[in-house]
């Protein structure tokens, strides 16, 4: 493909960020890369925008020897100075918000106002970490021997490799990067082939904050290239002590056997297929407006995207009749142009995954009752977000599509619609709207929802950094962000130590 053909030109806050029409994918503290040269597109209209040359074996072994060279030298960084270093980057991110969502919207789809949500998360995240780099400790334990005193201490993991999908093509190399940079580790990180610009445009601006910093860069590496084989790369070398991935069940499937099989750790963040609950004591308002942003934001391409509503059969047409009046003022169109609600899908295999899961949906019994049609506009990845009606039981209920398709489910208790919310095989996000408090403290009990996000009375996206995120079942049971997830990239030593002059032994054993 001619440099011609691409369309960098049409996109100057491109070059704000440090972007080219042709861009090295590879860093350690240099840019480099040895590897094909790929493309990515803005889904928009499918047109390319500018080139990447990736990176091979070799230059993924020269990012890990350059990660073990930073070792010694960051991890005795006391972990304060580490949160100046994160609250810098987080500050430098901050200045370039407007272009950085810019390319969020432009490389993967998702509308501006969430391009620039998506960055503010990578703030908010560096501002945490930065607070928690003072706080982190562990206990301090009483020992049953005299003059023994007992401490848990906390030592970083080493090497970590980050793998992240399209959807957040930012925001989660923020979540891990923040937290395991404070706990002392160097990262290597393989973001999604198709949102490669931004995975650059990020690493540009934490290059700079390193170097200026006077911190070894290559604690932040950066490899990029199409296909798995970087990835596989990652899951199979035992000097990185922890893998996270975000993705498909599927992948995580293959991601966890890969790195559990040689005793590594994996934090996996993967299916959703959430489900948001209607009762009939519920403010409907409310409920139809959260239920609307939850299926439809992202064009239906969030893990937390809101895929089964039930509805209690007294609320059930109101509801049907309001969501589908307002499916009807949807905007859809270019993700950079203000006021649109709805962008592409990300690429044109996600638009033959919605086609065809609606000839498998009405064959299963299911009814369009909104949408339903690919749309194409100026040839991109355009789709109306569509509601159907079904049964609970359906085989492709069970199934996550990775599209804005929303199924509409009757339930007739808070008892059946917990039981709905549960027999899927994920368990990331869920949500109960209703004004009767009993309903809600047995939402979040335990006999109510199962997955790793319970909410009241707001949709099942929208986190914060603060909480935990994460999920049960084929989710992963991974955490990222807030509480205390920077456990997960740390080892834990419980240390005795003896200040005295003899030696008791524990259990009162004696071996004289």
């Amino acid at each position: 493909m001619s440099n011609a053909e691409l369309t960098f030109k049409d996109y100057p806050f491109l070059k704000e960020l440090g972007i080219e029409e042709e861009n090295e994918g590879v860093y350690d503290g240099e840019w480099f890369g040895s590897g094909e040269y790929f493309t990515t597109v803005n889904p928009a209209n499918n047109k390319p925008i500018a080139r990447i040359r990736g990176g091979t074996a070799a230059d993924y072994e020269r990012c890990i020897k350059s990660m073990q060279a930073t070792t010694v030298e960051w991890q005795a960084t006391p972990m304060p100075k580490r949160g100046e270093l994160v609250r810098a980057i987080g500050q430098e991110v901050q200045k370039f918000i407007e272009p950085l969502g810019k390319l969020v919207s432009l490389e993967m789809g998702k509308i501006l106002v969430e391009g620039r949500g998506e960055v503010q998360e990578f703030v908010d995240i560096c501002d945490m970490a930065q607070g928690m780099s003072r706080t982190i400790g562990g206990q301090v334990l009483p020992s049953e021997r005299p003059e023994h005193f007992m401490l848990e201490n906390w030592n970083p993991l080493g090497l970590i490799g980050v793998i992240t999908a399209f959807n957040f093509p930012m925001a989660v190399c923020g979540w891990n990067a923040a937290l395991s940079l404070i706990c002392g580790n160097a990262q290597i990180w393989k973001g999604a082939t198709t949102t490669s610009l931004c995975s650059i445009a990020i690493t540009k601006i934490v290059d700079r904050v390193l170097k200026k910093m006077n911190v070894p860069p290559a604690i932040f590496s950066l490899i990029c290239g199409p296909g798995r084989s970087i990835g596989e790369l990652l899951i199979q070398d035992k000097r990185l002590a922890l893998v996270s991935f975000t993705g498909s069940t599927n992948i995580g499937t293959r991601v966890s056997t890969s790195v559990h099989s040689r005793f590594g750790r994996t934090i996996l963040e993967l299916g959703g297929n959430n489900a948001l609950i209607i009762m009939d004591d519920a403010d409907i308002d409310m409920a139809v407006r959260s239920a609307l942003f939850a299926a439809v934001g992202t064009c239906g391409q969030r893990c937390t995207t809101c895929r089964r509503l039930i509805v209690h059969e007294k609320v059930y047409d109101e509801v049907v009749d309001r969501l589908t009046r307002a499916y009807k003022t949807i905007k859809i169109g270019s993700p950079l142009e203000e006021g649109v609600l709805c962008g592409p899908l990300h690429t044109q295999s996600a638009v033959k995954e919605y086609t065809e899961g609606l000839k498998r949906i009405q064959s299963e019994g299911g009814k369009i009752i909104a949408g339903g049609n690919f749309l194409g506009t100026n040839g991109g990845n355009f789709v109306e977000p569509t509601i159907v009606t079904i049964e609970h039981d359906k085989p492709i209920v069970k199934e996550e599509l990775f599209v804005p398709i929303l199924y509409i489910i009757k339930c007739s208790s808070i008892e059946n619609a917990i039981l709905y919310n549960n027999e899927v095989p994920q368990g990331l996000s869920s949500s109960l709207f209703t004004r009767n408090v009993g309903n809600a403290f047995k939402w979040i009990g335990p006999s109510g929802s199962d997955c790793g996000i319970v909410n009241v009375n707001v949709p099942t996206n929208g986190a914060e950094v603060g909480g935990a995120f994460g999920g049960e079942k084929e989710t992963g049971g991974g955490r990222e962000s807030g509480g205390d997830s920077w456990k997960q990239y740390m080892r834990r030593v419980t240390s005795t130590i003896n200040y005295g002059k003899s030696l008791p032994l524990a259990q009162g054993i004696n071996f004289s």
